[in-house]
């Protein structure tokens, strides 16, 4: 099949890097990049899972939304009236129980 030249652009460390890692595996950047390129086109589909990192902001409101629920199911599962030896006494028994 003949071979058509691709080019592609690269930060240099990167590339210096993904040379490196690449002589390792005993072959070249060109072959690794064929073998991604071969995958694609078998599988359809980039051959690994590309996904964003949650911001911070993401991640405060995720925590704040779940100690909001946890606090409603603590408000209404929990006897006001209890003593925290009392509800420490519940949570040893329950440990005690699974273990």
């Amino acid at each position: 099949m003949p071979q058509t030249p691709m080019t592609i652009r690269i930060d240099s460390q990167q590339k210096a890097k993904f040379d490196s890692l690449c002589e390792q595996f005993g072959m070249s950047a060109n072959t690794a990049i064929n073998i991604f390129v071969r995958q694609v086109i078998r599988l359809r589909r980039i051959p690994f899972i590309i996904s964003a990192t949650e911001s911070d902001e993401d991640i405060r409101a995720k925590a704040i939304e779940a100690f909001q629920s946890l606090r409603k199911e603590a408000e209404t599962s929990v006897d006001p009236e209890m003593t925290l030896e009392e509800i420490n006494a519940e949570i040893n028994a329950v440990r005690e129980a699974k273990g």
